[in-house]
């Protein structure tokens, strides 16, 4: 069986791939349906896109690469394909946007346009042997206990990266990459909570505040939740691809807050008052019971002098702690690094090594912030292959 192009992996970025590849397509994967990463994404609704997509919302050893993708293939032309296939959606916070009925919508959209691009999917399929000819790749294949062999002139690799391995995530990109010399960065779980060995925060499991979290790289404000076995939430898995073990991060509890003044005007008026009930006014309850002997939350208002309640604000605002890990790969929802930048044509994303050999999606070192980044990236790198191939 001859093809133009062989793409491994269907999910995100595979799949624009084909829907906007030219000539005899065929798009293998090893898992029983397309875009199983897409369906769980959002809570179901998947998080397609952001309003506010640029370069500087990625992470990478180069952080220009990803510019000429992102350029070409905006989130306003995913827009235009989403709403033509009248997909309704809406916008939640800091540009999300989110279908407002399933992500299945996505997925469904996509294989319409594979259709229309009449490109082949072939499920629980995986590759046995891959090997470069004069012509092309010559890829073994294995289905349900049979062999067959298929040549293309084109082979994608969109297989991923390793974060969330339930849902079929390998290492398969990196394996293609060793084998012919193609460097890969080190890969880290991103996008996932953070831990603590000592179940540190076990008492105020699923509690939930809005707050910034940062370290010496970044900030973020957003929402934190405490969990068993640490911190979640939309800041902590921002600033969990920014950490490094053994690494300080800082929590502001009142980060639009002018909580000082609050105190300070209340103490007038409600001296009498118990501080930590004063505090729970603005802060979850059980927040401050956790933190009432640490930071000394006793006695009346009435009592706090100005240094102390500065003295309080101020450790409610750089709350330092030291995660012990991440919950890794298991529920990360991106992989931070892969295959080197610096082997890839930023337009094209093909091998600069090996002609006709491409990387493209979440396979590439090129990772998104939280918030439909790294879907934006799987279309415009997916899309930016496809046209490479199609004027080849």
């Amino acid at each position: 069986m001859k093809y133009d192009t062989l793409i491994i992996g269907a999910g995100a970025a595979g799949m624009m791939c084909a829907a906007h590849t030219k000539g005899r397509v065929l798009v293998i994967d090893h898992t029983k349906a397309p875009g199983e990463k897409i369906r769980i994404s959002g809570g179901g609704r998947c998080n397609f896109t952001n309003l506010h997509t640029t370069s500087e919302n990625f992470l990478s050893q180069n952080r220009h690469f990803c510019k000429s993708a992102l350029g070409r293939y905006t989130q306003w032309n995913f827009i235009e394909m989403v709403e033509k296939h009248r997909i309704t959606y809406h916008e939640k916070t800091l540009g999300q946007l989110f279908c407002d009925d399933s992500a299945k919508q996505i997925i469904t959209m996509l294989r319409d346009e594979m259709d229309r691009a009449k490109a082949e999917l072939c499920l629980r399929c995986s590759v046995a042997a891959l090997n470069k000819t004069e012509s092309g790749f010559e890829v073994t294949l294995e289905q349900d206990g049979q062999s067959s062999v298929v040549s293309s002139t084109h082979l994608v690799v969109a297989t991923g990266g390793k974060s969330i391995p339930k849902m079929g995530a390998t290492n398969f990109a990196y394996e293609i990459a060793k084998k012919f010399n193609i460097a890969v960065t080190e890969t880290r779980a991103a996008l996932v909570p953070l831990t603590f060995s000592d179940e540190l925060f076990k008492p105020l499991a699923g509690t939930a505040l809005p707050a910034r979290v940062g370290n010496s790289n970044a900030s973020f404000d957003e929402g934190v939740l405490f969990t068993h076995r640490g911190l979640s939430g939309p800041s902590i898995l921002q600033i969990s691809s920014f950490w490094r073990e053994g690494e300080t991060i800082f929590v502001n509890l009142i980060p639009n807050l002018p909580l000082l003044n609050l105190l300070s005007s209340q103490r007038q008026e409600q001296g009498r008052r118990n501080l930590t009930t004063v505090l729970a006014q603005y802060l979850p309850a059980r927040l401050i019971e956790f933190l009432s002997e640490p930071l000394a939350l006793s006695g009346n208002l009435a009592n706090q002098s100005d240094a102390r309640l500065s003295e309080l604000c101020e450790a409610l605002s750089a709350w330092s702690l030291t995660p012990s890990g991440s919950e890794g790969y298991r529920t990360a929802e991106v992989t931070l690094g892969g295959i080197d930048t610096d082997t890839l044509s930023s337009k094209t994303l093909m091998c600069k090594t090996v002609p006709g050999l491409y990387f493209i999606g979440e396979a590439v070192d090129v990772t998104g912030w939280l918030g439909g980044y790294n879907f934006q990236w799987a279309w415009s790198s997916g899309w930016a292959a496809a046209q490479a191939i199609a004027g080849d």
